[in-house]
């Protein structure tokens, strides 16, 4: 069976890798992970406040009142910016499997030039996760974007290394900005980032944070801008989000994706589960016919639906007509 893919000029066995995560802290995990079959491992993020100290100036505060989570101490996180160089310098030492570096951040400023040194450090490629949540009521759809793609061009500007964004799905029309994204120098989308939505403490009368591992009822939204994006801009697709079974591999290959990142399901289960999944992708494919990954890619993608509508509003005019016989 050729489970054979490309994602990020990189040749991989077969597309289950593990996701941006913080089992890349311990090296023996490492190890366990490449031990279990993963084709790639992606790095947890550097964060943009690690390295710039805050925002830089000018940006955009978030509106006098908002209630939000409090700005993380330097000690929240998990790998200061000295101490992250060193791991993935480790990790790349651990194993032989490629390793993708992560940043985080919002805004333009000289933090963009860790890029360079996790480029000198061994980095495979970068993964640059836009993660922004919009809230001043001034700031536009297109200033929004136009951040995150000056952001794109600044660390394409800056490495030569294959360049992923991972991206939330709330745009306004996504795949014209996927598009954009391919023009200002992205290689590929990692489909979706997950919002860590705040809860309130009725006591402390507070904001807390809360932190659930995905579910598979979140990999439907993944499908539907896989399938939509496929074939249809200059970009590999990872699916990322929601995956637990072989039946959601399967199904992301079907919409369009290139690889699939796990990490919840690894958390979870610990490494095994990278075993169970590409076994079962395996006999899937077998029970079904299909000799290779190319066969089965993308055959449900929007462009290569006989019926667009079924993507665009067919599917929602139906569900609501015909919901009794649904639930």
């Amino acid at each position: 069976m050729d489970l054979r893919t490309r994602y990020l000029g990189l040749e991989l066995p077969h597309p289950l890798m593990t996701g941006a995560s913080p089992l890349v802290d311990d090296l023996d995990m490492v190890r366990r992970l490449e031990d279990a079959g993963t084709a790639a491992i992606v790095m947890h993020s550097l964060f943009e406040e690690q390295i710039a100290g805050g925002p830089e100036p000018g940006h955009q505060a978030e509106p006098a009142g908002a209630p939000a989570l409090p700005p993380p101490e330097p000690t929240d996180y998990r790998l200061g910016p000295d101490r992250y160089l060193s791991q993935l310098l480790a990790v790349k030492q651990a194993v032989a499997v490629p390793v993708i570096a992560s940043l985080n951040g919002t805004t333009l400023g000289y933090w963009l030039e860790a890029a360079k040194l996790l480029e000198q450090a061994g980095a495979d490629a970068i993964e640059l996760n836009v993660y922004r949540l919009a809230t001043d009521p001034r700031l536009t759809a297109e200033e929004v974007e136009f951040e995150a793609l000056e952001m794109v061009r600044a660390v394409r500007a800056v490495v030569s290394v294959p360049l992923a964004v991972k991206l939330s799905p709330f745009y306004t029309s996504l795949a014209h900005f996927a598009d954009r994204l391919a023009g200002a120098g992205a290689d590929a989308l990692v489909l979706f980032n997950r919002l860590y939505q705040p809860d309130y403490d009725l006591e402390k009368l507070q904001v807390d944070g809360t932190l659930h591992l995905s579910e598979p009822s979140e990999l439907l939204l993944r499908l539907r801008w896989l399938a939509i994006l496929h074939g249809r801009v200059p970009m590999a697709l990872a699916a990322s989000g929601g995956v637990a079974s072989a039946a959601d591999v399967v199904k992301s290959l079907m919409a369009g994706a290139d690889v699939v990142q796990v990490v919840s399901c690894l958390m979870r289960e610990g490494p095994a589960a990278l075993a169970r999944l590409r076994a079962g992708l395996e006999s899937w494919l077998a029970a079904h016919g299909y000799d290779s990954l190319d066969d089965l890619r993308g055959i449900l993608s929007l462009a290569r639906c006989p019926d667009p509508s079924v993507y665009e509003r067919a599917n929602y005019t139906h569900l609501l007509q015909n919901w009794r016989s649904l639930v």
